[in-house]
């Protein structure tokens, strides 16, 4: 490996890595690690003082490059899914899709999972209702979300669980009512106001018809 900077080292997520491993090795065993080859270097030599049961920085650090080259030259980190690429999730943001939209990614998935697409669904249902003009559509459309949902809940193929509930039929069909009626009302108003704005006005009679 290329000697670089002690930031360089320390930057590094394999190393990083590794000196975990190593100190999780020296904490259980209670004593400092062996190295597991000789190098010219010699990572079993301390310039400082050990600290009980385990290894000094120093030591640490000279055992985690050792144990990162052998590593290399075994070829243990070729063809890693991420080899030269940005680690993923250190955005400092929460997604509540990652697990999602990772699987996604991994399965090479096309189209949307029934979860997020039951989500999308149940959010425009209103919408899509208010579209329809018949009772027995609505009924139908309700019906039919649903079988969907509990279909979906029936597959247990993994994934997020499926909590978009089911819907009431005959209450969906009184809100598709409700607003339907306030849509006609809405519309109505004006056009009644008009009507009766001109049928006042033409109550009216002119000052000089008072004097015939």
């Amino acid at each position: 490996m290329a000697p670089g900077s002690r930031d360089d080292a320390d930057n590094d997520p394999l190393r990083r890595a590794a000196q975990y491993r190593v100190d999780r090795e020296a904490e259980l065993a209670g004593e400092p690690a062996e190295s597991p080859e000789a190098e010219p270097d010699d990572a079993n030599e301390s310039d400082g003082k050990k600290s009980p049961g385990g290894m000094s920085p120093e030591e640490r650090s000279r055992y985690v490059d050792v144990v990162v080259d052998q590593a290399m030259r075994r070829g243990e980190f070729d063809n890693l899914p991420l080899h030269g690429k940005p680690i993923p999730g250190l955005s400092g943001t929460h997604d509540p899709d990652w697990w999602v939209k990772g699987l996604i990614e991994r399965e090479n998935i096309t189209g949307v999972l029934p979860s997020a697409q039951l989500r999308k669904d149940a959010a425009e249902l209103d919408g899509k209702l208010d579209l329809e003009a018949m009772e027995v559509r609505v009924r139908e459309i309700v019906t039919d979300f649903n079988a969907r949902v509990v279909d979906a809940r029936r597959q247990l193929q993994g994934g997020p669980p499926i909590v978009t509930p089911t819907r009431d039929v005959d209450e969906e069909v009184r809100r598709w009512q409700a607003r339907r009626a306030a849509r006609r009302s809405a519309s109505a108003g004006p056009t009644a106001a008009a009507r009766r704005t001109t049928a006042a006005a033409s109550d009216v009679r002119p000052w000089w018809r008072f004097w015939r």
